[in-house]
């Protein structure tokens, strides 16, 4: 299969999650990529109405290219808990949300874990806490060509959350081998082994 080349050159990071725009900046940056968030240009978060990781990569790469007129890259994340077959899974940020009831509407994170971590509790002491992490990268292009590259990191969750150095569902995730969660490690460490990382180098082998 034959994969575009992406020259260097500005490319739109269409993402509003400031933690995650640090991460793929990082992994961009030797290669002469210039990227800017889509939140620093004011484009607007198109609606994940995708079932699938990469279908909602792909809605907001393309939305992002054509808003910018420019390559777009985007990532669709996610935490796959086996205990609760794949959940939250596609849905993970949709876990964070908060009410308007609760609150300012927004997402709320440490409330999310908690979601998950009662649902495995209420299947006992024995109950399987592995868990994976999916990160799905598109890239678009304005003329509407795109590529997909996906990536995945095995773990298992912890309770209680611990660390203070990543974002999301990392205070409750340690990757197989480490003793450690994501939030936890060194980020740099973290970026180097994660699935963003991962999908990333499928990204470079292929299209820088």
């Amino acid at each position: 299969m034959t994969h575009r080349k992406l020259a260097p050159g500005r490319l739109v990071i269409a993402s509003h999650n400031q933690g995650k725009v640090r991460e793929i900046r990082a992994l961009l940056e030797p290669y002469g990529i210039e990227p800017v968030s889509a939140g620093d240009l004011g484009l607007p978060e198109p609606e994940e109405t995708g079932t699938s990781f990469a279908e909602n990569a792909l809605l907001k790469a393309r939305a992002s290219a054509e808003g910018a007129d420019c390559v777009a890259l985007a990532d669709d994340s996610g935490l796959c808990v086996t205990a609760l077959g794949g959940k939250p899974g596609v849905y993970t940020a949709d876990w964070a949300e908060r009410q308007r009831f609760e609150g300012a509407p927004g997402r709320d994170w440490y409330m999310a874990m908690g979601k998950v971590e009662g649902l495995i509790a209420e299947q006992g002491p024995d109950v399987d806490r592995s868990a994976y992490f999916v990160a799905t990268l598109a890239l678009a292009w304005p003329d509407g060509h795109s590529e997909i590259f996906e990536g995945r990191v095995e773990g298992k969750l912890v309770w209680p959350p611990r660390g203070a150095l990543g974002f999301g569902y990392d205070p409750v995730f340690q990757p197989n081998g480490f003793g450690q969660t994501f939030a936890e490690l060194d980020p740099a460490q973290k970026q180097a082994m994660s699935h963003r990382a991962d999908a990333f180098a499928k990204l470079v082998a292929a299209c820088l």
